[in-house]
């Protein structure tokens, strides 16, 4: 494999997303870069660069350096924070892509991934099953920015050739990396109390139903789409993708089958109106079909997955 640079590599996906492509590529073949530096043990497993993603001389300079052919965009401002800062969230997510769509017009680069999310989607967009093509009016910051995102990577496909590939994230749920400011971080902050405090007061109403993916899904789903041949991608916006969706009473009660003593509560705040724009279930026909995506993940196996690793971490209580 050419040189990959990823771009965000210190966020909640960046992170293993790095670790992964260096056990499979080598840990010199995987820059890692991010505006500033980490954990210190991460930083220091590789190659590590500080960059500013809205500095394209910066961007283009690292490319030119290590002869990167491959960039992961990974830099955003997620759903809640984007929120709190909409200029900048729009200026982050959106020029850090022309930074890469352009270079790779210019032939610096051969192939982008750059990660979509479930936030295109609005409240008229139908909510079960939502397909691949339908209405699609984001009422979020981060919604508008995807959406943005993704009409632009078409069109540098379309008319430069560009090959960019991406997929809708829904949720994503990771025992070993923090949450990064989304409106479903709920369902990692969740494992957190539990075993620490045998309770959690979560922020959204006990009925909402989200799609959700473990963050392992989610990885290799980002490594299966770069490497399927390049006549396998149809779809050059962004591939829905999808694993479970469950609410948050459905994920308490799997917690509380491993944790009996669980207990949660629920006080709703500003997350509850962006989660609502959400859909609650993806159709993801193509992404299965054109690439042989596949998840591994239900909410039971994620449940005893996640509580295994926290609890050997850092924890140490009993599950059952």
């Amino acid at each position: 494999m050419a040189r990959a640079l990823i771009i965000g590599a210190c966020g909640q996906i960046g992170t293993e997303l790095t670790k992964k492509l260096r056990s499979l590529y080598g840990k010199e073949a995987i820059i890692a870069s991010d505006v500033r530096k980490g954990d210190p043990a991460f930083v220091n497993s590789g190659p590590f660069e500080v960059v500013n993603a809205l500095d394209f001389n910066q961007v283009e300079n690292l490319i030119e350096k290590h002869a990167i052919k491959e960039v992961y965009l990974m830099a955003a401002l997620l759903s809640a924070t984007a929120e709190k800062n909409p200029a900048f969230a729009w200026d982050l997510n959106m020029n850090s892509l022309f930074h890469v769509l352009n270079l790779a017009k210019a032939e610096k680069i051969e192939k982008i991934f750059w990660p979509s999310s479930i936030a295109v989607f609005g409240p008229t967009t139908p909510k079960k099953n939502t397909p691949q093509t339908t209405v699609m009016e984001p009422s979020t910051v981060y919604g508008i920015s995807k959406q943005s995102g993704e009409r632009w990577c078409e069109y540098y496909h379309n008319a430069y050739g560009v090959d960019v590939r991406s997929i809708r994230y829904p949720g994503l749920i990771s025992w070993s990396t923090p949450p990064g400011g989304g409106t479903t971080d709920y369902a990692v902050d969740i494992y957190h109390k539990a075993l620490k405090e045998d309770a959690y007061t979560c922020f959204l109403k006990e009925d909402t139903r989200l799609p959700m993916m473990y963050m392992d899904d989610a990885i290799r789903a980002t490594v299966e789409i770069m490497q399927a041949p390049k006549e396998q991608i149809k779809i050059h916006s962004s591939y829905n993708l999808s694993a479970m969706d469950f609410t948050p009473a459905e994920i308490a009660g799997a917690i509380k089958k491993q944790l009996p003593d669980f207990t949660i509560a629920y006080e709703p705040d500003f997350r509850q109106k962006i989660a609502d724009s959400w859909p609650e279930s993806i159709d993801d026909t193509p992404a299965r079909n054109d690439w042989g995506w596949q998840h591994e993940f239900n909410l039971e196996a994620m449940t005893a997955d996640m509580l295994m690793h926290l609890n050997t971490k850092n924890l140490k209580k009993e599950v059952r």
